[in-house]
């Protein structure tokens, strides 16, 4: 189980590392337009929190040391101390949440999880516009017009995109015998 569960944390890094490429700069913000988002959300919804927590952590140490994991494939530790760096920090927090409201339903309802993508959302813009505001200079009302406004509508389109995925995976994990490898599941193995 153990080997299951490194093996899917793994798979878990590379498939947001993979999502961070699918990215859009603007002009008006440092903060792209990123599909990261929706590998944290089904990495919460579906490892449990440990495991989701690696594979968060996992991504982002692989982008410190240099990988060009980050959006647009970038990399350095610079990544995670300017101004995009909060929004990087606040997947740790938003997975854990995703994880821990999910955890231990075999089949979670839509609202308990959109309920956890909302959570999770809150804890990356709050870090993101925490950490955009301190490096930039910015004050509450810039740090929401070029760090949260303008990406919410997408981000929620991500957070119902990763509900949806979520419980078709739990779905087919079941039907298929395998629903003991979804975080925390009471399911026996």
């Amino acid at each position: 189980m153990l080997i299951q569960k490194l093996t899917l944390s793994a798979l878990f890094t590379a498939l947001i590392a993979i999502l961070a490429q699918v990215a859009v700069p603007v002009p008006f913000s440092p903060v792209p337009f990123t599909g990261q988002v929706v590998g944290v959300l089904l990495a919460g919804a579906l490892l449990g929190k440990r495991a989701a927590v690696l594979s968060v952590t996992a991504y982002l140490l692989l982008g410190a040391a240099g990988a060009p994991v980050f959006s647009l494939a970038r990399g350095g530790f610079y990544m995670l101390t300017g101004p995009t760096g909060g929004y990087l920090w606040g997947f740790i927090p938003a997975v854990f949440l995703t994880a821990l409201l999910l955890e231990n339903k075999t089949e979670p309802s839509y609202y308990r999880a959109a309920s956890a993508n909302l959570a999770a959302l809150a804890a990356i813009y709050l870090c993101g516009a925490f950490q955009l505001s301190l490096i930039m200079g910015y004050d509450t009302a810039q740090v929401l017009l070029v760090g949260v406004i303008p990406f919410l509508p997408a981000d929620l389109l991500k957070a119902a995109l990763a509900v949806f995925l979520g419980r078709q995976i739990r779905k087919s994990l079941r039907r298929n015998g395998l629903g003991h490898i979804v975080g925390g599941s009471r399911e026996p193995a």
